[in-house]
């Protein structure tokens, strides 16, 4: 999801890469679990997020939506998000002493916080959101260490590829008639979503590279019959 804000309003002011150490350490949360609540729509889930969940919970896209996810149109595109429950609007998998249930195989979203990413040049580097987190003193991680996921470098191929073809949609939406509109988004729930990826038997909690190959192979097919051109939009 992308902010319509300026870098000064909400970072520390710089860039940052994978391998960059950043005052992200706090204690395991110490308890908090703000960071969990009252997020209303904004934690969309992307294929990457789906599988892991599908996968752990062994639990198939249609079985979670309505029960740990829901679906909204964001500019034009249905995508999936965390459900919030409750007055408090807490992330279905919040516990009673306010831990995460998924932590192993939590969405990269919640990963990445209080990191965002800044997309810029068909790539993005990433930014420390200074007024996001109520942990004040923190310690300096590595960003690798801090997201905590296995091949980082096809991972982050992943969520930009993901973003841009998203971004080329979503233009594309604007012009598109609503019934038209609505097959494209059936397709690409169906096809990003609902099929299963593929799953080696010995798989550890994090993705391998059976995913990235076969997202990659969805991704090509729904651009070709979309008409994107080599730069990725129609």
């Amino acid at each position: 999801m992308e902010r319509n804000v300026s870098l000064e309003e909400i970072t520390d002011g710089k860039k940052y890469h994978k391998n960059d150490m950043v005052r992200l350490g706090c204690n395991d949360c110490d308890g908090c679990s703000a960071c969990c609540q009252g997020m209303g729509e904004s934690i969309v889930l992307d294929p990457w997020d789906i599988h892991m969940l599908s996968q752990n919970l062994q639990q198939s896209f249609e079985d979670m939506i309505g029960n740990s996810i829901e679906l909204h149109s964001e500019q034009g595109m249905i995508l999936p998000h965390l459900k919030l429950s409750g007055k408090e609007e807490k992330c279905t998998f919040l516990n009673e002493e306010g831990r995460c249930l998924i932590h192993a195989f939590r969405p990269g979203f919640c990963r990445l916080f209080p990191l965002g990413r800044l997309y810029e040049k068909e790539s993005f580097v990433y930014i420390l959101q200074t007024q996001e987190c109520h942990k004040e003193r923190r310690t300096k991680v590595k960003i690798t260490k801090w997201l905590g996921i296995s091949n980082l470098d096809a991972y982050e191929k992943f969520v930009s590829d993901w973003h841009y073809f998203i971004r080329d949609f979503q233009l594309l939406a604007q012009r598109m008639p609503k019934d038209l509109l609505k097959r494209w988004d059936m397709f690409f729930l169906q096809t990003f979503f609902a099929a299963p990826y593929p799953v080696l038997q010995k798989q550890a909690v994090h993705s391998d590279d059976d995913f990235y190959r076969e997202f990659d192979r969805r991704l090509r097919a729904a651009k070709k019959q979309l008409g994107f051109d080599k730069g990725g939009q129609a």
